[in-house]
């Protein structure tokens, strides 16, 4: 599995014009589900993502994680992280099937909530609209396959 995460100050998204998930304070979590892809890299990669520390301390370091700051996620699908860049047209023939991802993205936002994080969510599939404020801005880029 592959995810980017942004910190931010705020973060939404959007389908046909109506707000389906909104979170302050947190993470921003674009998440690709790879074939070959199972349950154990969901949970590695929500243990991983749940217990960053990127939040500024007292003196402005990175130090606090989502939970010592009281963040939330907001978790969109993002097939396109497994594209296939040998060409100018990008393949997606690295992701898994939209069955497979989208069970394991399910997962993915399950193992964060029985962590005790709220996870708000865009809608597997759908044509999102997703807007953030970016914190830093900070992005990490995760690959389970290289954790």
């Amino acid at each position: 599995m592959r995810a980017v995460v942004t910190r931010v100050k705020e973060a939404a998204v959007d389908i046909a014009g109506e707000r389906v998930g909104a979170i302050g304070l947190g993470l921003l979590v674009l998440l690709g589900v790879g074939k070959g892809d199972g349950e154990a890299e969901a949970m590695k990669l929500a243990e991983k993502i749940c217990r960053l520390r990127v939040f500024a301390d007292a003196e402005g370091r990175m130090n606090l994680s989502l939970e010592q700051v009281g963040g939330a996620l907001l978790v969109v699908s993002q097939f396109t992280l497994y594209a296939d860049l040998k060409s100018r047209r990008p393949g997606f023939s690295l992701a898994a099937p939209p069955e497979v991802a989208e069970a394991l993205y399910e997962k993915f936002m399950a193992s964060c909530r029985a962590k005790g994080f709220t996870v708000e969510h865009g809608e597997f599939g759908a044509d999102m609209q997703v807007s953030s404020v970016n914190d830093g801005p900070v992005t990490i880029c995760f690959d389970t396959a290289t954790m």
